[in-house]
């Protein structure tokens, strides 16, 4: 089919010689091939990540793996229904960048420095120990200087797609381990520009002073893109937010959203920097804004669908045939990455004085290799510094230690119990010496809906000492809201994302104060979904449907015509009483 396509007249645009320049038809027939083509690829994809995702959730397995296992089924190296990624990879790109701008808009500037020198000095100070420890070993097997030193570049990269994918699903990513993880995985996308330098050097394509120069430009520019995302989104943006428009047309904040994140990753991108490091500085620094719940929830679809993308794309690399044919390399490599990168990580971070335990489990979490180690070694291969086979062995290893990451996420905080109490290290049961905030939406307080009834309960709630969220689609009403000292949020509570949020679970009660009836069911019902324990109290704007929010699973439901109809018998019996006075 795609043959014909590219068959146009006399002109066979796949294997006949072009002996003069095409007419400009031709050109955009050629073109128009290879965007469908593109889109064929990407449907054996995401269909092949649906069959392998439901039979992987099926066996109660996570369907990171099935997506992985899809890209490599369907890729050129096995059954070959797509044959050339490169478009697929560079638009699964997108779905990183995107993964990335939804975690910076839950981490804003407060939050981040909460994670301390422990997670950012140790995300340093694990790049440089695992690639000396990478550099020994690989010299041990014989391997040149330089090459050492590229394997341990290579090594000392995680999965920033794969781990925070995993933690999020887990609710984990605001655990002790998951912000520690999170902490490193930051540093480690900051350090990909300087390894690929590092890289070109020992490649022979530059010198050490080019290489700090480079570095220099690096941090310059990054600091730069901070300087000027920072003055769009908190001095320019605020204006554009306030346009009455803006917030009374659901579809403009989408477009906001997908405007900055991706405008962010490509001018990271443009700057030579990861891509991803710059949609997630995007995302941290719109945290501040009221619409930075709705704009997670709304750009959770297409997140999902590019990160999908982007694992069946990471799949596509591996060679079954000759994975089988190297098993046991491959095994003893993927044993070390995953045993010497889980210690190289504990020590580092103990030596921050990171409990422990969540130093452990934060190890565990990390102990793969990372995307964007790929880049470094195509860009080592290209400089001769290491062989096909070897560049080929790093792949498969890569791929295993992807598709092991689900159970190293899922087992992280069990594993390290058990190892400390073996070893005596503890009981392991509690992270008393972390040195972590706990959560401060622990047992808070929902509103959703700020309107007169709302506001009346966030003026009584603004009083007592627990943390009150507020949910309303109305921006006006969340400045009256924020007024109050509430964390409020404009956002639409009616999709389980917004309420995934605000963490529901952990929320003591939640009030439900929006009049229509409809959506208030619907809110109680994800309410109930989400959270079955908590405690939901709902406005019931008429008597009739009373039953069918209580049915919903509301607690409680204040009838409003019945508390106005007693109201006005109280009126009317005052009323009465007056008037007898009077006339005696």
């Amino acid at each position: 089919m795609y043959r014909e396509l590219c068959r146009v007249g006399e002109y066979d645009l796949l294997s006949t010689p072009i002996a003069r320049p095409l007419p400009l038809t031709i050109y955009r027939v050629i073109d128009m091939a290879e965007f469908w083509h593109t889109i064929m690829e990407i449907l054996f994809l995401l269909g092949g990540a649906l069959v392998l995702g439901l039979v992987c959730e099926r066996f109660r397995q996570s369907a990171i793996l099935g997506y992985l296992a899809a890209g490599t089924l369907i890729g050129p190296n096995a059954i070959g229904l797509v044959s050339d990624g490169e478009h697929v990879t560079h638009l699964a790109e997108l779905g990183v960048a995107l993964l990335l701008f939804a975690i910076g808009l839950e981490f804003s500037w407060p939050r981040l420095k909460r994670l301390g020198i422990a997670a950012l000095g140790g995300g340093a100070a694990q790049i440089l120990v695992t690639m000396g420890v990478g550099l020994v070993c690989a010299k041990a097997l014989g391997l040149s200087f330089n090459s050492s030193i590229v394997i341990g570049a290579i090594v000392s990269l995680s999965s920033t797609a794969c781990v925070l994918r995993l933690l999020i699903a887990r609710a984990e990513i605001e655990s002790v381990h998951g912000r520690y993880a999170l902490g490193i995985l930051l540093m480690q996308d900051i350090a990909v520009v300087p390894l690929f330098l590092l890289v070109t050097v020992l490649g022979g394509e530059g010198t050490m002073s080019e290489v700090g120069m480079g570095m220099l430009r690096a941090l310059l520019l990054a600091g730069g893109l901070v300087v000027v995302l920072y003055v769009l989104l908190n001095k320019i943006a605020p204006l554009v937010l306030g346009l009455e428009a803006l917030r009374q047309n659901r579809d403009l904040p989408i477009l906001l959203a997908f405007v900055v994140g991706i405008g962010a990753a490509w001018g990271s991108h443009e700057l030579g920097l990861s891509p991803a490091l710059g949609a997630f500085v995007a995302g941290m620094i719109l945290a501040e804004s009221p619409f930075a719940t709705q704009i997670r929830a709304d750009v959770a679809s297409i997140k999902t669908l590019l990160v999908t993308l982007f694992f069946a794309s990471i799949g596509m690399l591996g060679d079954p045939v000759w994975f089988i044919e190297h098993i046991g390399p491959v095994m003893a490599l993927v044993a070390a990455i995953v045993i010497g990168k889980s210690l190289v990580i504990w020590i580092v971070l103990k030596s921050f004085g990171v409990a422990s335990r969540a130093a452990f489990a934060s190890g565990i979490c990390l102990a793969q290799v990372g995307e964007f180690s790929f880049v470094l070694a195509a860009a080592a291969a290209k400089g001769g510094l290491i062989e096909e086979e070897t560049f080929t062995l790093i792949v498969s290893a890569t791929i295993v230690s992807l598709f092991v990451t689900p159970f190293l996420v899922m087992l992280a905080p069990a594993i390290s119990i058990a190892i400390h109490r073996l070893l005596g290290l503890g009981n392991g049961a509690r992270d008393h010496d972390d040195g972590v905030e706990e959560d401060d939406t622990r047992k808070h307080v929902v509103i959703i809906g700020f309107g007169p009834a709302g506001q009346a309960i966030g003026r009584a709630a603004s009083k007592l000492p627990l943390r009150v969220d507020v949910v309303d689609m109305n921006a006006g009403m969340i400045r009256t809201a924020r007024d109050l000292g509430l964390h409020a949020h404009v956002a639409d509570a009616t999709q389980a994302d917004v309420l995934e949020h605000l963490k529901i679970h952990h929320a003591q009660i939640a009030i439900v104060t929006i009049p229509d009836p409809p959506a208030a069911k619907k809110i109680i019902g994800l309410i109930r979904d989400c959270a079955p324990e908590i405690h939901v109290i709902a406005r019931g704007r008429y008597h009739r449907y009373k039953q069918e929010l209580l049915d919903a699973g509301a607690h409680e439901v204040l009838d409003e015509e019945q508390l106005v109809g007693t109201r006005l018998a109280a009126r009317l019996r005052r009323r009465l009483r007056t008037a007898a006075t009077e006339a005696l």
